[in-house]
C-alpha cells in the first residue's frame, strides 16, 4: 500500500513516515499544497494524509482540487483546529475522517487502517484474463504460479490493468509511476514492458500487453 503524507511540519511529516514504513507501507512525504495536489493527481496512492495548514494551498484546496479532478483516493485530514465548522470544511472539501492533532499514533494507525478497510477488495486486488495483480504484494499470480514484481514493473501492470482495454500512453505511463522529477524517457518505459511480457509469459498468463502506435499500451487476454 502507497501512502502519500503532505504536512509542512518536516519533524511530523518525517516522524509519520517512518511509523507507516515500520508497519510495512510504502510511505512518501512532501511539504507544501501545490507538491501534495501535483503527486495525488498522480493517482498512485492508496491514501493520502493531508495536513490542513499548508504553504501555497491548504489542505481544504488541495483536497478540493483533487476530487475535482475524479481523483478518489481516500484522505484523511490533519489539523490543529478542530472545531465543528472546521470539520464540516474538511469533509466539505472532500476529506474521508478528520484527526485532529495533536493525536495519538495507535489512533493514527487506526485510521489509516480503517480507510483502506473501507475500499475492500477494490485495493487487493486487479484482474485480466487468468491472472491477477496481488497490489499488497506486488505480486502476479496465475493459477498456482506466481513471480514477484519490481517497483517499477508494478507501477506499470497497475496502470494497465486498471485501464483494462483502454490505451495508456507512455506519457502518462512516465508521469504516474516515474513521476514528475524523474529523469526517465519513453525508453525506460519501452524497456519495463518487455521485462512484464517475459513475466506474464512464464507464469503461464493468457494477457498480452499490445502496443499501439502513438496510442500506448493496452491488454488483451486470450480467453
Amino acid at each position: 500500500m502507497k501512502i502519500l503524507i503532505v504536512e509542512d511540519e518536516k519533524r511530523l511529516a518525517d516522524s509519520i513516515r517512518d511509523l507507516l514504513a515500520s508497519k510495512g507501507f510504502a510511505a512518501e512525504a512532501v511539504y507544501d499544497g501545490e507538491t501534495g495536489a501535483a503527486y495525488g493527481e498522480l493517482d498512485v496512492y492508496d491514501l493520502i494524509i493531508l495536513d490542513v495548514m499548508l504553504p501555497g494551498m491548504d489542505g481544504r484546496l488541495v483536497a478540493r482540487r483533487l476530487r475535482e479532478r475524479r481523483c478518489g483516493t481516500p484522505i484523511l485530514m490533519l489539523t490543529a483546529r478542530s472545531g465543528l465548522e472546521d470539520r464540516i470544511e474538511g469533509l466539505d472539501a472532500g476529506a474521508d475522517y478528520y484527526l485532529a492533532k495533536p493525536f495519538d499514533t495507535r489512533e493514527l494507525l487506526a485510521c489509516v487502517n480503517a480507510l483502506l478497510r473501507r475500499q475492500g477488495g477494490q485495493v487487493d486486488e486487479l484482474r485480466c484474463g487468468n491472472t491477477a495483480l496481488d497490489l499488497s504484494a506486488g505480486i502476479l499470480r496465475c493459477g498456482e504460479a506466481q513471480i514477484r514484481l519490481s517497483a517499477k514493473e508494478f507501477g506499470v501492470m497497475r496502470q494497465l490493468m486498471q485501464a483494462g482495454e483502454r490505451h495508456v500512453s507512455k506519457e502518462l505511463l512516465l508521469e504516474r509511476v516515474w513521476g514528475f522529477e524523474s529523469n526517465a524517457v519513453e525508453n525506460h518505459v519501452e524497456v519495463y514492458v518487455g521485462f512484464l511480457r517475459k513475466k506474464l509469459r512464464s507464469i503461464g498468463s493468457d494477457v498480452r500487453i499490445e502496443a499501439v502506435r502513438r496510442l500506448g499500451y493496452h491488454l488483451e487476454a486470450d480467453g
